[in-house]
């Protein structure tokens, strides 16, 4: 990882209806240091966070011109100070009209991989925190937060230029409480949702299950299992789904068998990626349930063999207790006992 180009901001609008304040610091070339650190720990919140949401540019270069900015940037047609300074411009004008009160800072990075070249638009939040002065009085400072990030964009800078370009190559946080800010965020990055991942999630699971239940019986969990981890993997590192590459995952042998299957059995997009939510394709391995006081969770593996469902009776047989529940379970029968 390698930063070429960061710069950032202060935003703050403390009293809605009148201006907004703005403070940008200068544009840096590759800053390494504790600036690629802090970038990583960023990246870290961002490809964690779940219901991220996928799209594109929108067309709408006079609402906004952000794109039109970075391509010029790209082309080197103005440089990266100039486009981060109407850029920060923007931002202050959005916050001018803004209802509700905000601080934080925008930062833009201009980030070189070993294969492709991404930037990414966030906003960092604070944290409060105590500190002992020079004369060893207590004072109140506010400190970069390391641990919550609501509001962030990456742009696929290859896929969105290059000749065999995606559709979907803006990857957006949006985190929720972010209210009108939050909005408006998505207007300066300019941001349109193209995807529906509800959608791909269920095609994603249709296509897993009617494949597992295709397979041999034996080998049916083992499909779920390995879908699920192919696909928690990929939530990990930032990434969408390729059913090409899960293709060869699940079965090494035969690596397009899954894609062959998959392409005659569910509506696949033409790009053949998915962009599904991990924590719904996390039914492929667990059963849960809960209501009326009680909450249910359990491996789908152990369905007929430590978990048995009598479908008459709507009844659950559990075998097989774990030991700390079966302790609870006596210690409680025993005090009602008592």
């Amino acid at each position: 990882m390698a930063i070429k180009h960061l710069r950032t901001a202060f935003a703050s609008q403390y009293q809605p209806g009148q201006p907004a304040r703005l403070v940008a610091g200068e544009a840096m070339q590759e800053p390494g240091g504790d600036y690629e650190a802090l970038h990583k720990q960023m990246k870290r919140l961002f490809n964690s966070k779940p219901g991220k949401k996928y799209g594109r540019f929108s067309e709408d270069l006079g609402e906004c011109p952000f794109s039109a900015w970075l391509k010029d940037y790209l082309e080197d047609k103005q440089s990266f100070s100039a486009l981060t300074d109407r850029l920060f411009g923007q931002w202050q004008e959005l916050l001018n009209a803004c209802q509700e009160e905000f601080d934080g800072h925008l930062m833009l990075v201009h980030e070189a991989l070993a294969d492709s070249e991404v930037a990414y638009l966030l906003v960092l939040e604070t944290d409060s925190a105590m500190r002992f002065d020079g004369s060893e009085r207590l004072d109140a400072t506010d400190i970069i937060s390391l641990s919550r990030l609501n509001l962030a964009v990456r742009i696929e800078l290859d896929d969105w230029l290059g000749e065999n370009g995606s559709d979907n190559y803006l990857t957006l946080v949006h985190g929720r409480g972010t209210g009108e800010p939050g909005d408006l965020f998505i207007r300066l990055a300019g941001f349109t949702n193209n995807v529906d991942v509800e959608k791909e999630t269920l095609t994603f699971l249709d296509a897993v299950e009617a494949f597992a239940k295709n397979s041999e019986p034996e080998k049916a969990g083992e499909v779920r299992a390995k879908a699920y981890e192919f696909c928690k993997d990929q939530h990990a590192l930032g990434e969408p789904v390729e059913i090409e590459a899960l293709s060869g995952y699940l079965d090494e042998n035969q690596p397009e068998r899954f894609k062959e299957f998959a392409s005659q059995n569910a509506e696949l997009p033409e790009s053949g990626v998915l962009h599904p939510d991990h924590r719904k394709v996390k039914k492929l391995v667990r059963i849960a349930g809960s209501g009326g006081g009680m909450s249910v969770s359990f491996s789908s593996d152990l369905v007929n063999q430590a978990v048995y469902y009598d479908r008459d009776n709507d009844a659950l047989t559990i075998t097989r207790l774990p030991k700390a529940l079966r302790e609870q379970l006596q210690r409680y029968l025993e005090t009602r006992e008592e």
